[in-house]
Protein backbone atom coordinates (compact mmCIF):
# COMPACT_ATOMS: atom_id res chain seq x y z
CA UNK A 1 0.00 0.00 0.00
CA UNK A 2 1.54 3.42 -1.17
CA UNK A 3 1.26 6.75 1.04
CA UNK A 4 -1.34 8.20 -0.84
CA UNK A 5 -3.75 5.12 -0.22
CA UNK A 6 -3.60 5.65 3.36
CA UNK A 7 -5.26 9.39 2.84
CA UNK A 8 -6.98 9.51 -0.21
CA UNK A 9 -7.57 12.10 -2.54
CA UNK A 10 -7.08 14.51 0.49
CA UNK A 11 -3.16 13.40 0.44
CA UNK A 12 -3.36 13.78 -3.58
CA UNK A 13 -4.92 17.51 -3.43
CA UNK A 14 -2.17 18.13 -0.92
CA UNK A 15 0.75 17.30 -3.46
CA UNK A 16 -1.03 19.24 -6.39
CA UNK A 17 -1.78 22.30 -4.15
CA UNK A 18 1.84 22.33 -3.05
CA UNK A 19 3.61 21.17 -6.45
CA UNK A 20 1.44 21.77 -9.76
CA UNK A 21 1.39 25.53 -9.73
CA UNK A 22 5.78 24.89 -9.12
CA UNK A 23 5.79 22.48 -11.89
CA UNK A 24 4.59 24.39 -14.06
CA UNK A 25 6.77 27.90 -13.77
CA UNK A 26 8.74 28.65 -16.00
CA UNK A 27 10.60 30.92 -13.44
CA UNK A 28 10.76 28.13 -10.26
CA UNK A 29 14.60 27.27 -9.34
CA UNK A 30 15.17 24.61 -11.19
CA UNK A 31 15.41 22.19 -8.32
CA UNK A 32 12.72 23.12 -6.54
CA UNK A 33 10.83 22.65 -10.38
CA UNK A 34 12.68 18.86 -10.18
CA UNK A 35 11.13 18.02 -6.71
CA UNK A 36 7.78 18.99 -8.11
CA UNK A 37 7.81 16.71 -11.12
CA UNK A 38 8.85 13.93 -8.94
CA UNK A 39 5.86 14.34 -6.64
CA UNK A 40 3.46 14.66 -8.99
CA UNK A 41 4.83 11.83 -11.16
CA UNK A 42 4.52 9.42 -7.83
CA UNK A 43 0.56 10.55 -7.72
CA UNK A 44 -0.08 8.10 -10.94
CA UNK A 45 -3.41 9.45 -11.54
CA UNK A 46 -5.58 11.66 -14.05
CA UNK A 47 -5.39 15.07 -11.61
CA UNK A 48 -1.45 14.19 -11.71
CA UNK A 49 -1.23 13.72 -15.37
CA UNK A 50 -2.91 17.21 -16.21
CA UNK A 51 -0.58 18.81 -13.49
CA UNK A 52 2.73 17.42 -15.52
CA UNK A 53 1.70 18.01 -19.02
CA UNK A 54 1.88 21.76 -18.17
CA UNK A 55 5.43 21.47 -18.08
CA UNK A 56 5.48 20.87 -21.87
CA UNK A 57 4.17 24.12 -22.40
CA UNK A 58 7.24 26.33 -21.77
CA UNK A 59 11.22 25.92 -22.55
CA UNK A 60 13.86 27.21 -19.23
CA UNK A 61 16.83 27.52 -19.49
CA UNK A 62 19.69 25.78 -19.56
CA UNK A 63 18.68 23.38 -22.45
CA UNK A 64 20.18 20.30 -20.67
CA UNK A 65 17.76 20.85 -17.72
CA UNK A 66 14.88 22.01 -19.51
CA UNK A 67 15.04 18.01 -21.36
CA UNK A 68 15.65 16.59 -17.73
CA UNK A 69 12.65 17.91 -16.66
CA UNK A 70 10.29 17.01 -20.12
CA UNK A 71 11.90 13.59 -19.98
CA UNK A 72 11.21 13.17 -16.28
CA UNK A 73 7.29 14.63 -17.12
CA UNK A 74 6.90 12.12 -20.06
CA UNK A 75 8.10 8.91 -18.06
CA UNK A 76 5.59 10.63 -15.31
CA UNK A 77 2.62 10.29 -17.78
CA UNK A 78 3.54 7.36 -18.79
CA UNK A 79 3.82 5.13 -15.33
CA UNK A 80 -0.07 6.61 -14.86
CA UNK A 81 -0.80 4.74 -18.10
CA UNK A 82 -4.51 4.43 -18.57
CA UNK A 83 -5.50 7.34 -16.63
CA UNK A 84 -3.33 9.61 -18.37
CA UNK A 85 -5.33 9.42 -21.81
CA UNK A 86 -8.33 11.74 -21.14
CA UNK A 87 -6.03 14.06 -20.01
CA UNK A 88 -3.91 13.84 -22.53
CA UNK A 89 -6.26 13.94 -25.04
CA UNK A 90 -7.93 17.44 -23.55
CA UNK A 91 -4.23 18.96 -23.61
CA UNK A 92 -3.52 17.93 -26.85
CA UNK A 93 -6.87 20.11 -28.07
CA UNK A 94 -6.14 23.43 -25.86
CA UNK A 95 -2.20 23.28 -26.07
CA UNK A 96 0.05 24.69 -28.77
CA UNK A 97 3.20 22.94 -27.51
CA UNK A 98 1.89 18.97 -28.83
CA UNK A 99 5.35 17.86 -29.72
CA UNK A 100 5.53 16.27 -25.62
CA UNK A 101 1.55 15.06 -26.23
CA UNK A 102 1.92 13.25 -29.18
CA UNK A 103 4.79 11.53 -28.04
CA UNK A 104 3.27 10.48 -24.69
CA UNK A 105 0.65 9.09 -27.29
CA UNK A 106 2.85 6.97 -29.02
CA UNK A 107 3.77 5.56 -26.08
CA UNK A 108 0.19 4.84 -24.43
CA UNK A 109 -1.35 4.00 -27.51
CA UNK A 110 -0.87 1.11 -30.43
CA UNK A 111 0.03 3.27 -33.79
CA UNK A 112 -2.96 2.84 -35.16
CA UNK A 113 -5.01 4.19 -32.35
CA UNK A 114 -2.58 7.37 -31.87
CA UNK A 115 -2.99 7.86 -35.39
CA UNK A 116 -6.76 8.26 -35.33
CA UNK A 117 -6.45 10.84 -31.87
CA UNK A 118 -4.09 12.79 -34.63
CA UNK A 119 -6.78 12.90 -37.29
CA UNK A 120 -9.66 13.21 -34.82
CA UNK A 121 -6.99 16.27 -33.47
CA UNK A 122 -6.35 18.15 -37.46
CA UNK A 123 -10.26 17.83 -37.79
CA UNK A 124 -10.45 20.22 -34.76
CA UNK A 125 -8.48 22.94 -36.74
CA UNK A 126 -9.48 25.35 -39.14
CA UNK A 127 -7.26 26.17 -42.66
CA UNK A 128 -7.70 29.97 -41.97
CA UNK A 129 -5.19 32.28 -40.71
CA UNK A 130 -3.45 31.62 -37.44
CA UNK A 131 -0.71 33.91 -35.59
CA UNK A 132 1.14 30.68 -34.43
CA UNK A 133 0.18 27.79 -36.82
CA UNK A 134 2.84 25.63 -35.34
CA UNK A 135 0.43 23.47 -33.97
CA UNK A 136 -1.31 22.22 -37.09
CA UNK A 137 2.48 21.91 -38.63
CA UNK A 138 3.60 19.67 -35.58
CA UNK A 139 0.52 17.41 -35.77
CA UNK A 140 1.55 17.21 -40.11
CA UNK A 141 4.72 16.46 -39.41
CA UNK A 142 4.07 13.29 -37.50
CA UNK A 143 1.10 12.33 -39.42
CA UNK A 144 3.64 11.93 -42.58
CA UNK A 145 5.23 9.16 -40.75
CA UNK A 146 2.82 7.28 -40.40
CA UNK A 147 0.53 5.07 -42.39
CA UNK A 148 -3.19 5.20 -42.09
CA UNK A 149 -6.29 4.60 -44.86
CA UNK A 150 -8.07 7.98 -43.35
CA UNK A 151 -4.86 10.14 -44.00
CA UNK A 152 -4.90 11.38 -47.36
CA UNK A 153 -8.31 12.57 -47.38
CA UNK A 154 -7.86 14.16 -43.78
CA UNK A 155 -5.20 16.46 -45.10
CA UNK A 156 -5.57 17.74 -48.43
CA UNK A 157 -7.31 20.39 -46.89
CA UNK A 158 -4.58 21.77 -45.55
CA UNK A 159 -3.78 22.54 -49.10
CA UNK A 160 -6.01 25.22 -49.14
CA UNK A 161 -4.60 26.46 -46.03
CA UNK A 162 -3.16 30.38 -45.62
CA UNK A 163 0.13 29.62 -44.20
CA UNK A 164 2.58 28.28 -46.60
CA UNK A 165 4.52 26.65 -44.43
CA UNK A 166 1.15 24.19 -43.23
CA UNK A 167 0.59 24.20 -47.37
CA UNK A 168 4.20 22.66 -47.44
CA UNK A 169 3.74 20.10 -44.80
CA UNK A 170 0.56 18.67 -46.21
CA UNK A 171 2.05 18.39 -49.95
CA UNK A 172 5.12 16.29 -47.68
CA UNK A 173 2.25 14.21 -45.50
CA UNK A 174 0.72 13.53 -49.35
CA UNK A 175 3.91 12.52 -50.85
CA UNK A 176 5.08 10.44 -47.56
CA UNK A 177 3.86 6.90 -45.67
CA UNK A 178 4.48 4.89 -49.37
CA UNK A 179 1.66 7.27 -50.64
CA UNK A 180 4.27 8.89 -53.38
CA UNK A 181 4.07 5.87 -55.94
CA UNK A 182 0.85 7.92 -57.84
CA UNK A 183 0.61 11.75 -57.34
CA UNK A 184 -2.61 12.45 -55.59
CA UNK A 185 -5.01 14.35 -58.20
CA UNK A 186 -4.75 17.64 -55.29
CA UNK A 187 -1.41 18.00 -55.58
CA UNK A 188 -1.33 18.48 -59.48
CA UNK A 189 -4.41 21.20 -59.16
CA UNK A 190 -2.22 23.04 -56.15
CA UNK A 191 0.87 23.08 -58.54
CA UNK A 192 -1.29 24.70 -61.17
CA UNK A 193 -2.37 27.50 -58.77
CA UNK A 194 0.49 27.70 -56.10
CA UNK A 195 3.08 30.89 -55.92
CA UNK A 196 5.41 29.26 -53.23
CA UNK A 197 8.57 27.99 -55.25
CA UNK A 198 9.58 25.38 -52.73
CA UNK A 199 6.15 23.70 -52.58
CA UNK A 200 6.08 23.48 -56.75
CA UNK A 201 9.30 22.33 -56.16
CA UNK A 202 8.60 19.48 -54.31
CA UNK A 203 5.86 18.55 -56.57
CA UNK A 204 7.97 18.58 -59.35
CA UNK A 205 10.10 16.25 -57.46
CA UNK A 206 7.73 13.96 -56.95
CA UNK A 207 6.73 13.30 -60.27
CA UNK A 208 10.33 13.44 -61.31
CA UNK A 209 10.47 10.61 -58.95
CA UNK A 210 7.23 8.61 -59.61
CA UNK A 211 7.98 8.77 -63.31
CA UNK A 212 4.60 10.62 -63.57
CA UNK A 213 3.61 11.55 -67.42
CA UNK A 214 1.83 13.66 -69.32
CA UNK A 215 -0.49 12.14 -71.87
CA UNK A 216 -3.60 13.61 -74.09
CA UNK A 217 -6.43 13.71 -71.93
CA UNK A 218 -5.07 14.72 -69.03
CA UNK A 219 -6.95 17.19 -66.92
CA UNK A 220 -4.43 19.58 -67.47
CA UNK A 221 -2.72 20.74 -70.95
CA UNK A 222 0.71 20.75 -71.60
CA UNK A 223 0.89 24.38 -72.03
CA UNK A 224 -0.36 24.66 -68.73
CA UNK A 225 1.74 22.06 -66.84
CA UNK A 226 4.58 23.53 -68.96
CA UNK A 227 4.21 27.33 -66.96
CA UNK A 228 3.13 25.93 -63.66
CA UNK A 229 6.52 23.95 -63.10
CA UNK A 230 9.36 25.65 -61.16
CA UNK A 231 12.73 26.73 -62.37
CA UNK A 232 14.77 24.27 -63.48
CA UNK A 233 12.08 21.72 -64.44
CA UNK A 234 10.38 20.70 -67.95
CA UNK A 235 8.55 18.84 -69.33
CA UNK A 236 9.86 16.62 -72.14
CA UNK A 237 8.60 15.39 -75.22
CA UNK A 238 7.72 11.46 -73.49
CA UNK A 239 5.25 13.57 -71.01
CA UNK A 240 7.91 12.94 -68.27
CA UNK A 241 9.38 15.84 -65.83
CA UNK A 242 12.65 16.54 -66.38
CA UNK A 243 15.03 18.16 -64.58
CA UNK A 244 17.45 20.61 -65.97
CA UNK A 245 17.06 22.06 -69.30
Amino acid sequence: MGVFDWFGGDAEAKVLRKHGPRAANKRAYPPDRWESIQAIAALKSEAGVEALLKRFEFTSDPSITDQEEKEAAFQGVLEAGPAALAPLRRFLRQTHAVAWGIKCLDRLLPETEATRELLDLLASMSTEYERDPQKKIEVLASLSERQDAGIAEAVKRFLEDVNETVRFHAVDVLLSGGRRSELPEPLLTLLLREESVRIRVRIAEAMQESQWRWAEGTRVTREQLTRSLPPGFSLGKSGRIERGA
